[in-house]
């Protein structure tokens, strides 16, 4: 997948994809291609989302000391 993909971009295609494949109005060939391209973008936006849990973080106040904690890790444990 292109870098400059958005995921909103990415997603977008995606629900095209699912569209044409549910109306049953494509050749195999053009099913098939279909299918592997939403796979593709399938994996591309479940990575952009991971990345995004990795940035996501929280501020604490602890007796007035503000610092960040990773709200991924955070759930994990």
């Amino acid at each position: 997948m292109s870098n400059g993909l958005s995921f909103e971009k990415a997603m977008k295609r995606l629900e095209e994809i699912v569209n044409c494949l549910e109306n049953g109005n494509l050749t195999l060939d053009e099913a098939l291609e279909a299918y592997n391209e939403g796979i593709k973008l399938s994996f591309y936006c479940n990575k952009k989302l991971e990345e995004a849990e990795g940035k996501i973080v929280k501020i604490i106040n602890d007796n007035d000391v503000y610092k960040e904690t990773d709200i991924y890790n955070e759930l994990k444990e």
